[in-house]
């Protein structure tokens, strides 16, 4: 009777409920796993992509990535392949690496940081990727934080670490490459791994004082991917999905947009460096349909001369996140690119990168909108003085409660 009432008092257009004052996402359910099956993000992301209402057109051929400054290749049967053995090289060279330990990783974008994750992830060892340009200070502070066991990095920095129990592994080294392709004369010991066990440590940005560690479950990111595989709109791409990522892999937005992409069979594009002639460039070579992008890069797109020297008609769809998009630069985008769909996100590393979104043309047509509340979340907007829950159209804090809320916070407490 109490649910049945509290459903009369619901909003249909805002999901606002009158009677508990809280916002109850519009957006249907997405089916989770039971929270009680052992279950790690590698695992559920092979699970959809080998579902068969992963895109028709991925095969193990298909490039999964695609590095923009050197060509280097990696296709989805590599990605399996490279995953399983390395995880088996792990435990046959490090038997000590186990569950619920950390293993830094510092490293430019490239084909074999999204293998490194997958690996890690499925032995139950918590990745931490970390900002190549960090000064020696910001690495002191991550390695204090986090306390890794191991570093995964690139010859150029690899001296930038201090002593740890397994030392470090540079990723353009002949003994990583082996590490990947040498093939182990057994499968991986399998490692249960519980949803509710960490999965990753991200970084924030520091807005409120010294940056803090983020720890982000399994169930956090099974979450977030579960919504975007479930709502993804299959009618919006008429060619193989290929995205350009502009982003960091080791920033949230860039960390799970890459982990969405290997669970929908996309072909992704990296720049190991951002350069707007050279992203315009990779668009026109490699026919990319979707880029996930900040405002600034919207705004130089829809001013640049350069842009009227590229072939970029493959692009269909630009995803924008990090800060506001107002109207009026909206509309000079469209005005430029009128085959090309803008939709905006609202989220934070403390969310893994979800809160809200927009979906389909209806909603991108909201300027200085960030969508609605994503699938299985609940928001609140609260006064900051009195702590009363206020209904909207009111400005005050969010509140968010759901399964993409984060299980804590790592930070060292200033003196």
């Amino acid at each position: 009777m109490a649910e049945m009432k509290t459903r009369l008092t619901i909003d249909p257009k805002n999901g606002f409920c009158a009677l508990t004052k809280t916002f109850q996402s519009i957006r249907p359910p997405v089916p989770l796993p039971p929270l009680t099956q052992p279950l790690s993000i590698t695992e559920y992301v092979l699970s959809l992509l080998h579902s068969t209402t992963t895109n028709s057109t991925t095969t193990p051929a298909t490039p999964f990535l695609i590095d923009a400054t050197n060509g280097d290749r990696l296709s989805y049967s590599d990605l399996l392949h490279q995953t399983k053995t390395f995880s088996s090289s792990l435990q046959t060279r490090f038997p000590s690496l186990s569950k619920g330990q950390v293993a830094l990783i510092v490293s430019p974008p490239s084909v074999h940081v999204p293998v490194l994750y997958f690996s890690l992830l499925s032995l139950g060892v918590i990745v931490s990727p970390a900002n190549p340009l960090s000064t020696q200070a910001e690495l002191n502070h991550l390695l204090e934080l986090t306390k890794p066991v191991i570093a995964f990095t690139t010859s150029s920095f690899s001296n930038r670490f201090t002593s740890l129990p397994l030392g470090t592994i540079v990723l353009d080294s002949p003994e990583f490459l082996s590490m990947m392709q040498t093939p182990q004369t057994y499968k991986p010991n399998r490692v249960e791994i519980h949803q509710s066990d960490s999965a990753a440590i991200l970084y924030s940005s520091g807005t409120t004082g010294r940056v803090k560690g983020v720890e982000l479950t399994h169930r956090n990111l099974i979450a977030v991917i579960a919504g975007l595989f479930h709502n993804r709109n299959e009618d919006e791409q008429d060619l193989h999905p290929v995205s350009l990522f502009t982003l960091p892999l080791f920033h949230v937005f860039g960390f799970f947009m890459i982990i969405r992409a290997a669970a929908l069979g996309e072909t992704c594009v990296l720049l190991e460096r951002f350069d707007f002639e050279n992203m315009l460039k990779a668009v026109e070579k490699y026919k990319v349909t979707y880029m996930p992008v900040s405002p600034p890069l919207v705004v130089a797109m829809a001013k640049s001369d350069l842009v009227g020297k590229y072939d970029l008609s493959s692009l269909q769809l630009l995803g924008c996140g990090g800060a506001p998009l107002g109207k009026e630069v909206s509309e000079r985008f469209t005005a430029r690119f009128p085959h090309v769909e803008i939709v905006q996100g609202y989220g934070m590393t403390e969310t893994g990168g979800g809160a809200t979104r927009m979906i389909g043309p209806d909603e991108s047509k909201q300027y200085g909108s960030t969508g609605r509340l994503a699938e299985n979340m609940e928001a609140k907007i609260v006064d900051p003085v009195t702590g009363e829950a206020l209904p909207p159209g009111q400005q005050g804090e969010l509140w968010l409660r759901g399964p993409l809320v984060m299980k804590g916070a790592a930070y060292v407490p200033m003196l």
